[in-house]
């Protein structure tokens, strides 16, 4: 049975123009079989409105769908729906940093960076090999950072620092700043978490 939020998204989804849907959100809309699809983490998901499935042609994706469909399923009809043509900002921001983060991201809503940093804390290699797995792009904080896109518009920064003598490791996701213009921070605490869900 869905949910009251994931079958108000099919409704309004359903009546959306795919031209306009896909301008905004770089989806693609095949119109023979009437899905959209869409890239996450670099794995093809295909979107149906009319019967309200989704469904990929890889094991990651299938991943995403089948594991972690609570946050991953809700935040693609979402994306769909709200995301807007325009270019990132490249300014880098904390969850907190975001329209109600501070109040969002924290108690229940804690993202589970401490348990990142702790299966990854000595082992840079394993961090960036399994994040390639997921089309992850390496960047250059920390001691190993790479971009995801769990959405092709919102770009996600995760950032390792190995344990050491003096410090615990430590590990920090961040939005580029476009994310809000985009989204309401319930989906994109629903992104990040994910998209931490699937390194761990």
């Amino acid at each position: 049975m869905l949910s009251p939020g994931e079958e108000k998204a099919w409704e309004i989804l359903e009546k959306l123009d795919p031209l306009s849907v896909c301008k905004n959100s770089l989806a693609i809309y095949d119109e023979k079989d009437n899905h959209y699809i869409l890239r996450a983490f670099d794995s093809n998901i295909f979107i149906s409105p009319d019967k309200r499935t989704l469904s990929s042609n890889s094991s990651e994706g299938e991943i995403l769908i089948n594991r972690y469909g609570y946050f991953f399923v809700h935040s693609c009809l979402w994306y769909l729906i709200k995301s807007k043509n325009i270019p990132f900002t490249e300014r880098l921001v904390r969850p907190s940093d975001i329209k109600d983060g501070s109040s969002f991201f924290k108690g229940s809503h804690s993202l589970p960076l401490s348990r990142l940093a702790e299966k990854y804390g000595n082992a840079k290699d394993t961090f960036l090999d399994n994040s390639y797995k997921f089309g992850a792009l390496l960047q250059n904080f920390g001691d190993a950072s790479i971009r995801l896109f769990p959405m092709p518009r919102i770009p996600v920064t995760v950032i390792l620092w190995l344990k050491d003598e003096e410090f615990p490791a430590r590990a920090d996701l961040l939005f580029d700043s476009s994310c809000e213009i985009h989204l309401p921070v319930d989906i994109l605490w629903s992104i990040a978490m994910f998209s931490i869900l699937i390194l761990l």
